[in-house]
Order: C-alpha cells, then structure tokens, then sequence
C-alpha cells in the first residue's frame, strides 16, 4: 500500500498530498464527500438510505448527475481506505470555505444522519466531530439545525 502521506499543503481552495506514487489533490467536493462519509459511519456502518441521501445531497449541491455523485463518495471512501490520516489533513480544507458552506455542509450532516430515521448517539457525536474538524463554529452548526428542523417540521413552510 503506497497509503504513506509525504507532506500536504494548501494550495488556493484544495488540499495537495504528495505520497511515493506523486501528488494528488483534493477540493471542496471531495471534502464534503468525505465528510458525509464520516457522519454515516458514525453509528458503526452505512446504512443504505444514508448512502442514496449523499448520493442526492452531493448531486443537488454540486449540481452533478448521480452516476457522479456515486463516484465521488466511491472515490473518497477509497482514498481515505489507502490514506487514513487524511481525515485529519481535511481540516485544512474546512479553512478555505464561507461560512455559508460550512452552514450547508452541517445541514447536509445533519441530513445523513437522519436518514436511517434514527438518530444514535453514536451518530451525533460523529457529526460533532466532523464539525470541529474542519473548523465549523457552533453558531454555524445551530443555524443549520435551524433550517434542519424548519424543512422538516411538519406545518412548517419550506424555503
């Protein structure tokens, strides 16, 4: 396995690695990818309506069909497979973004960890972790739990 990580660097808005095999880059869609990845491993597993919600959160935000989408989510579970410490080099990445992605990207969290229907502890703690990882603020966070619960209370007017 060539998973041995040289050195990293930020480069504009994407994080390159440089290993024995070369470089190789990575940008704000591989994060949140990753990302979601991280959250629906939380509870031990994914389970499989918290990968067609990825699928569909990734293909809506980044406006990609959903063969791409798959492969983006297939892409970044192999790369952090062969990589393992790039899930803490990521958090660099988090320091490129606005704070309205980062206000997207928790709600998209949010999404997947909700959409087995259950809610485990397991999950919220791995959703936390992935927030402070790439640097997203708790008000941050609480803005997105607010539209969270305002999408999906019932009575409520969606935006």
């Amino acid at each position: 396995m060539s998973g041995k990580i040289k050195s990293s660097r930020l480069a504009g808005t994407t994080l390159v690695i440089e290993t024995n095999d070369g470089e190789k880059v990575y940008d704000s869609r591989f994060l949140v990818a990753a990302l979601l990845i991280f959250v629906a491993r939380g509870s031990g597993r994914i389970e499989p309506e918290e990968s067609a919600q990825m699928i569909e959160l990734i293909e809506d935000y980044f406006h990609m069909q959903g063969a791409e989408s798959l492969e983006l989510i297939t892409y970044a579970m192999s790369e952090l497979a062969e990589h393992p410490s790039l899930e803490t080099l990521l958090g660099d990445l988090g320091t490129t973004l606005s704070d309205g992605d980062k206000e997207d990207i928790a709600l998209m969290g949010l999404k997947v960890v909700a959409a087995d229907g259950r809610k485990d502890f397991e999950e919220m703690e791995q959703f936390k972790r992935a927030m402070d990882g790439i640097g997203i603020a708790p008000e941050i966070v609480h803005r997105a739990f607010d539209r969270y619960f305002a999408e999906t209370m019932p009575g409520t007017n969606n935006k």
